[in-house]
């Protein structure tokens, strides 16, 4: 039998480590949250937003998904960003993917996946990923297993990265004159490394 014992002692184990180094450390986003950036990232265990950056409690919000797509038909996706940007105002988006991506190995691999022949959210939404990087799948056809699941991960950033610029909440804040920057990033999951593949800070602009 499971038990959730060994994580509520580690949650006050951190939360007493926190108040020792600082007694006011949850008292400063009590009442309110000033995140600085909206982090729409990979589910995946091992690309925790705040581990990673090194961000404390309040300074990033945060969405995750299978292969941190951007599906602007998805209501929870649009409704965090929809409060991120108007109602927060970040200053910030940063959309990361991963080197090893299981969600972009299910893209590659889906016509001979048993997830091709099943009628889930799950085969629903890697068919609609295999969709957005088609052309980076042919491409790839011809390269190592790994170079070609690294190179798909940058693709289906970069596409991710488009229909965030073009996202209706992201070009209203753009025509409001408001300052809102848009980063596409991958990150190594060999090294802890962050690397920027894209940026845009106004419509109109190219990665």
């Amino acid at each position: 039998m499971t038990t959730l014992k060994p994580l509520l002692a580690r949650n006050r184990s951190w939360a007493l480590q926190r108040r020792q180094r600082d007694p006011d450390y949850f008292e400063k986003y009590l009442h309110q949250q000033q995140p600085h950036s909206l982090w729409i990232g990979c589910s995946d265990s091992r690309v925790p937003a705040e581990v990673l950056t090194g961000s404390h409690p309040g300074e990033l919000f945060v969405h995750r998904n299978i292969a941190n797509m951007v599906d602007t038909r998805d209501d929870n996706f649009m409704s965090v960003l929809q409060y991120a940007l108007h109602y927060l105002n970040v200053e910030r988006v940063v959309l990361c993917g991963h080197y090893g991506c299981g969600g972009v190995q299910a893209a590659m691999a889906l016509p001979d996946s048993p997830l091709a022949k099943e009628e889930s959210a799950l085969a629903r939404r890697i068919t609609q990923l295999r969709a957005s990087i088609a052309s980076g799948i042919r491409s790839c056809e011809e390269e190592d297993d790994t170079a070609a699941l690294n190179q798909l991960v940058e693709a289906n950033v970069m596409s991710q990265f488009a229909l965030l610029a073009q996202s209706g909440p992201v070009r209203a804040v753009w025509q409001s004159g408001r300052e809102l920057g848009l980063y596409g990033c991958v990150y190594d999951l060999a090294t802890g490394h962050l690397k920027i593949l894209a940026e845009q800070s106004a419509e109109g602009e190219t990665p």
